[in-house]
């Protein structure tokens, strides 16, 4: 790092930015010099959704992960905070999720004494989108984690969406659409109407089924299986009580077992989820009318080296000549995004 490039003006200390990435199961702060160079600091805690966590909590949570990255004797130098929120939006100055979100983090900002001169509040998207190499201004941005969304950015901002509904109204190919289709294709599998899948025990051991019910990892037919139609009823019984008792959102942490059952076992029901998962994808992204060679980032744990989905998407984009270009998360786009603020 060049300190001379990071100094506020001649002969003074170095000047700092802060990107924050909030997202719902986590909230990361990043510190880094104002012009240039290497992250400096690091700090996560709990989930930062402007619409989901209560106002109280974000700001707790907004502070500890703001202590953890910015060491005491640093925090006056901080000129700008740019965070990239789940739920938050752009769209509007009084968007809730933005309100929110700029409330509770000007309290927890103040509490530790940083007195940025810019606070910018960006959603996730804009932040994972800024990501990229380059950092780039406008193109299409993916997400496919718990939800799925995508999105079209220009002058880093969302102008329009596709998908994004949430679990019970969209989020088509997400981990939780996995998650609840694992679930409803074991209950298929119990009650008869669908075919054998070890998804039947992984779902069940997973979701605490007793053993003595569940079928085995790879049941025969019906008329021949060891899975009598007594055992089956018992395991609905046990299974929908299981599911019913814990947010719905909470079927996403199911999706890796659909990933294990595919690609270990060749199971053929989970290939099926996961080819059809790829195809709502692509249709999102299809939404936004795309041309060939666009820019598109995509981030989320469905999505990257190791993701389910990163193979059948790419194979399902080529034909429109697009390439995926994935992002771990949005704390480098909103590190790059406080530079631009501390810049203007």
């Amino acid at each position: 790092m060049n300190s001379d490039l990071n100094q506020t003006s001649a002969g003074r200390a170095p000047a700092y930015v802060v990107g924050l990435d909030a997202g719902g199961t986590r909230t990361r702060a990043v510190l880094a010099p104002a012009h240039g160079g290497d992250p400096e600091g690091e700090g996560v805690s709990g989930p930062g959704n402007a619409l989901t966590v209560p106002g109280p909590q974000l700001t707790e949570h907004l502070a500890e992960a703001l202590a953890q990255a910015v060491p005491e004797e640093l925090r006056g130098r901080v000129v700008a905070v740019a965070g990239g929120f789940a739920g938050a939006s752009r769209t509007a100055p009084d968007e809730p999720g933005r309100v929110k979100a700029h409330a509770a983090l000007t309290v927890a900002l103040r509490r530790l004494g940083i007195g940025a001169d810019s606070v910018e509040i960006h959603s996730d998207i804009e932040a994972a989108f800024a990501s990229a190499p380059g950092h780039p201004a406008d193109g299409l941005a993916l997400v496919a984690g718990t939800g799925a969304v995508a999105v079209r950015i220009t002058a880093r901002a969302c102008t329009e969406t596709a998908g994004g509904d949430g679990w019970l109204l969209g989020d088509d190919g997400s981990g939780f659409w996995i998650g609840r289709e694992a679930v409803r294709l074991a209950l298929r599998m119990a009650d008869g109407r669908g075919g054998p899948t070890v998804l039947a025990a992984f779902v069940g051991r997973a979701l605490g089924v007793p053993d003595d019910v569940l079928p085995g990892e790879a049941p025969g037919p019906y008329d021949t299986g060891a899975w009598t139609r007594a055992r089956r009823e018992a395991y609905r019984m046990h299974l929908l009580p299981a599911v019913m008792d814990r947010p719905p959102v909470r079927l996403a942490q199911l999706a890796p077992l659909v990933a294990e059952a595919a690609a270990r076992h060749r199971d053929a029901v989970a290939e099926g989820i996961l080819s059809t998962a790829a195809d709502h994808l692509a249709d999102t992204v299809r939404a936004l009318e795309p041309q060939s060679g666009e820019r598109i980032v995509a981030t989320g744990g469905l999505l990257g080296p190791d993701g389910p989905l990163t193979t059948p998407l790419t194979a399902r984009l080529h034909p429109l000549g697009l390439t995926l270009d994935w992002v771990a998360d949005g704390s480098r786009g909103a590190v790059a995004l406080a530079r631009l603020g501390c810049a203007e």
